[in-house]
């Protein structure tokens, strides 16, 4: 079913009351502005250095392959480190990497590997600030304002994209890249000045804070668990790898195939931006009438007739149109994919599954990058566009039937699970754990219970369970016992936070079933040392 809900503006608005979020998320929209007028002055320079197909490409896989490789092992970082220091962190890297691009520039000793080698180490510091950034929203504002403040963050990064590249675009064209470079430099100045501002609260420490090993396994494990991940990811997934064609070849549509400079380059990547805040607005409206899925199938469509309105070279004043449509497709299926994702993540795993959600979007984006720049030298940029345009379409009704989650489920911490049981004190990191849960179910309700139980395989096996399994005794067949094995005592303790009130409800499915006159006996045992 379509979302019937309509928030009002006010609501929309409603997490820029919160005073800490709206210094940051003003500080972002600076920040990101001044990356947009860096990356259009590289786009462009490479043009100037060389008239390859190849290397323009290879600058936007250079900026999107870090992220696909990094993505995992930053969203751990983001669960177990200061999210406010390593931001901090981050940024000074950023800003070097755009120091260096100015001084480089103004010398005029930028070379095509140095502007891909420097693209590539910024695209290793988007890798580590992205699952981070979107993991401190929750941190910032109240759970009301939770899903308007992603919005909100969405609509900041297209506000950038609007105002960056077609400033970008007049300043290289009127002081050239040093100054771009000099002003992204700039930019994060006041981002790092904010995030010195917030006043972090310190975590409580409960003595169960994850190790980058166990707490990247956990990620993992639970991404390779999660069937409503899986959805996610595959459709994102086909989707960008097709609509990656026209930003990898945008610099020479623009150029070879209009005939524009900077300047025109840079006012199309604005509408691209403005036409993404146009569909941020109208998106509340489309909701009334198309779910998640109709969403997406809408913006493959619209970006597929954009790039197949490109092949034809229109107009200038007409391509420019045609960048408002393709930016409202765009913040359609991004804006979709994100909050679909979004709300499919408990809080614990929130960094780590975003990071697997970035490390397909990017990975897509980079593989569809530098195939489509390939076949754009193999074939000519139009008949490039053009099989992009056409596969686009073909993919997005192929995968249609795949359906989104609908993200409605309760993922709180229930804490309804009782503490283990214990006879003295066990070390946390002694393991593994097998955990044995014995059900007494009647004959006629067995299938039921089978059933609901292998639902409930999944949650375990999300939480922190590396093997389940479900047996029955060999001479009361009534009796079937549930078991699970967990690495180590501490992460089954860590099982125990991560329970959500829609697993709950879950495991209350199972126990319905059964019929012994207690609950259902549970037993704790450990591996002998060797």
């Amino acid at each position: 079913m379509a979302d019937t809900k309509n928030p009002s503006a006010a609501g929309s608005f409603a997490a820029l009351r919160q005073p800490v979020f709206a210094v940051l998320w003003a500080a972002t929209v600076l920040g990101n502005t001044g990356s947009f007028m860096r990356d259009v002055a590289s786009s462009w320079l490479v043009t100037d250095l060389s008239a390859s197909p190849t290397a323009v490409a290879l600058i936007q896989t250079a900026a999107t392959l870090p992220i696909f490789l990094l993505a995992i092992p930053a969203g751990v970082l983001s669960d177990i480190l200061d999210r406010r220091r390593f931001l901090i962190f981050v940024q000074l890297v950023l800003a070097s990497v755009s120091g260096t691009l100015l001084l480089l520039s103004h010398t005029g000793a930028l070379t095509v590997e140095y502007l891909i080698a420097l693209t590539f180490i910024g695209g290793i510091g988007a890798a580590l600030m992205g699952p981070t950034w979107q993991s401190i929203v929750p941190e910032l504002v109240p759970r009301a304002d939770l899903k308007g403040a992603v919005a909100l963050n969405s609509l900041g990064i297209n506000i950038a994209r609007a105002i960056g590249p077609a400033a970008g675009g007049l300043i290289l064209a009127s002081f050239g890249a040093a100054a771009a470079y000099g002003l992204d430099v700039l930019s994060y100045v006041f981002v790092i000045g904010a995030l010195l501002w917030w006043k972090r609260p310190k975590a409580v420490d409960s003595g169960l804070s994850e190790n980058f090993v166990g707490a990247f396994r956990a990620g993992l494990r639970y991404t390779w668990a999660s069937q409503e991940l899986h959805r996610v990811l595959l459709r994102a997934a086909v989707f960008f790898l097709f609509a990656s064609a026209v930003w990898a070849l945008l610099p020479l549509v623009a150029r070879q195939m209009l005939g524009g400079t900077a300047g025109f380059y840079g006012v199309m990547l604005g509408a691209v931006g403005a036409g993404a805040i146009a569909g941020a607005l109208v998106m509340p409206h489309l909701r009334r009438w198309l779910d998640a899925d109709g969403l997406v199938l809408l913006a493959s469509v619209v970006s597929a007739a954009v790039m197949g309105a490109l092949v034809f070279a229109p107009p200038q004043w007409l391509a420019v149109v045609l960048m408002l449509l393709l930016g409202m497709g765009w913040i359609t299926a991004l804006t979709t994919f994100n909050s679909v994702a979004q709300a499919i993540l408990p809080n614990w795993v929130r960094g780590r599954g975003l990071a697997v959600y970035l490390t397909v979007f990017n990975g897509a984006l980079a593989a569809g990058s530098l195939g489509w720049g390939l076949l754009a030298r193999a074939i000519g940029l139009p008949w490039a566009l053009a099989a992009s345009a056409a596969g686009l379409v073909i993919v997005a009704l192929l995968f249609h039937r795949a359906r989104l989650p609908s993200g409605e489920a309760d993922l709180q911490p229930s804490n309804h699970w009782p503490e283990p049981l214990l006879g003295e004190p066990v070390a946390h990191d002694r393991g593994p754990v097998m955990i044995q849960i014995t059900y007494q179910v009647r004959a006629e309700n067995r299938p039921a219970f089978l059933a609901a139980i292998r639902r409930l395989s999944q949650e375990r096996l999300r939480d922190g369970a590396y093997a389940w399994g479900v047996m029955e005794h060999s001479a009361e067949s009534e009796q079937i016992m549930e078991w699970f094995l967990v690495a180590s005592w501490a992460e089954h303790l860590r099982q125990h936070q991560r329970v959500s009130k829609a697993d709950a409800d879950l495991q209350g499915e199972v126990l319905q079933w059964h019929s012994g006159p207690d609950r259902p006996q549970v037993q704790h045992f450990l591996a002998l040392a060797r």
